[in-house]
């Protein structure tokens, strides 16, 4: 059910936006950023999901709550069926399973999705619908209204994005780096034929978004425009970095702590830890990553949680991994454990914060980036392998813990202690730094007056307003 009635008048608007991103926390961020954006230039914006979801967005929003009330939000009733199982501590594979049924589910919006654009049409000279890759089928019926256009979003690396249509054009002579990981090794088959499928519905969209910077990934969007989409019958624009881009005032009490900590602490000399919202890992990879970071000798805040349940608000119990005995007692003054969500850009940004320990989703690459922190790189699953080929051997602003095709392995503590003193305490590692910052200067400025991204926005603005 919407949220909140249609907004119609007598001076209709010329341009009406909606939003429709696929239903998963990096995906739901990255969206609702680009409706900040576009709502900055003074057009109605409509964010579409359902309704747990845009609860999840919400509560997790970065932005303070006055600029939500730009947006329309319309949540609907999306069946689960069945019920998602919990994360398996057992499975070899990291791929989040319990979040399998999210695609299917995500199928359900098609119908109301459809209801409120031939509702919203009328009311505007043109319905522009910017709509995740992974929710194509959902907005398919764009192609029945006669004033809308539809335009996907791309919410991984460009480079990823790249490689696969590489693969899938039997194109690899193009790809820079010989080891790409296939792509059976990174989702189950069935995320593969989903992604595949949304792919294929996307022959009717008029374009499409990229949540990357021309300072980061420039070579491989003039390839893709070259030689792989050389006929240039859709427009491509690249729209990132996509997050929050200045720092909150507005911190809660035990946030405000662990900036404070970091305050009391040598420049470039913390390393953050935090592997996303899909990551669980056993009690034995907990107690290797505990111990090492130990031998590390590194100071550290490192946030320890499951994966996110397919119901972040359910009052089931949530599992509280266990750390080795006395660890904590241990480390106090050299660390912190974080058992919450977290502030993750204030922490990025923070002098006194020097290498963040990822598992390369994209949303914490591209905030790592900007903020020139570089990345001790542990990819879990789907897009994150190849960011980290991205950022350790492209871009070379971070370090591997462990190469993808260690991937069934357990990283032992000696494994993490290597590659934290690499990063952190090593001349190699501030050569790395000194590059990431380098570069984190050249994708801040990216978005100021005048800046490469600045420019892709007003481009696409001007296209959807011509």
């Amino acid at each position: 059910m919407a949220t909140d009635l249609l907004q119609g008048s007598s001076a209709s608007p010329p341009v009406v936006v909606v939003m429709v991103p696929f239903l998963a926390q990096s995906h739901l961020n990255q969206l609702l950023q680009f409706a900040h954006v576009v709502s900055s230039y003074d057009l109605p914006v409509h964010y579409v999901s359902s309704t747990l979801h845009i609860s999840q967005v919400k509560s997790r929003a970065s932005n303070p709550l006055n600029q939500l009330t730009k947006i329309h939000f319309h949540d609907y009733h999306v069946p689960f069926q069945p019920p998602p199982p919990p994360p398996n501590l057992c499975s070899k594979s990291k791929f989040p399973r319990n979040l399998i049924p999210c695609f299917e589910a995500s199928t359900h919006l098609r119908q109301p999705v459809a209801a409120l654009l031939r509702a919203l049409s009328p009311t505007a000279k043109r319905l522009v619908v910017v709509h995740d890759l992974l929710t194509a089928s959902v907005v398919q019926d764009v192609v029945s209204l006669p004033n809308a256009e539809a335009y996907s979003v791309n919410c991984g690396s460009i480079f990823a994005y790249f490689a696969y249509l590489c693969d899938g054009l039997g194109r690899n002579d193009i790809v820079p780096i010989k080891d790409i990981p296939p792509w059976d090794s990174c989702f189950p088959t069935v995320v593969n034929d989903f992604i595949a499928g949304q792919i294929r519905e996307t022959k009717f969209q008029a374009g499409e978004l990229l949540n990357s910077c021309r300072a980061i990934e420039g070579p491989f969007l003039e390839l893709l425009a070259n030689d792989i989409n050389s006929q240039g019958e859709k427009k491509t624009w690249a729209v990132g970095p996509l997050h929050q881009t200045t720092i909150s005032k507005e911190l809660r009490d035990r946030d405000k702590c662990l900036l404070e900590w970091l305050d009391q602490q040598e420049p470039n000399s913390v390393l953050y830890i935090s592997f996303g919202t899909t990551t669980t890992f056993s009690d034995e990879e907990i107690k290797e990553i505990a111990l090492g970071l130990e031998q590390s000798g590194v100071k550290f805040i490192w946030v320890l949680r499951d994966a996110d349940k397919a119901d972040i608000f359910s009052n089931e119990e949530v599992r509280r991994p266990q750390l080795p005995d006395g660890f904590e007692e241990r480390i106090k003054g050299m660390g912190m454990v974080v058992r919450e969500w977290v502030p993750q850009v204030e922490i990025l940004g923070h002098p006194s914060t020097g290498g963040f320990m990822s598992h390369c989703g994209w949303n914490s690459c591209m905030e790592s980036i900007s903020l020139g922190v570089p990345i001790a790189a542990w990819p879990m699953h789907s897009d994150q392998p190849m960011n980290a080929l991205l950022i350790t051997e492209v871009l070379k602003v971070g370090v591997a813990v462990r190469e993808w095709g260690q991937r069934d392995e357990l990283v032992t503590s000696s494994m993490i202690s290597r590659a934290v003193r690499k990063l952190m305490a090593s001349e190699e590692g501030d050569e790395i730094r000194k590059r990431a910052g380098e570069l984190g200067g050249e994708v801040r400025k990216s978005t100021a007056e005048e800046g490469i991204t600045r420019l892709e926005w007003n481009s696409f603005i001007a296209h959807i307003t011509r």
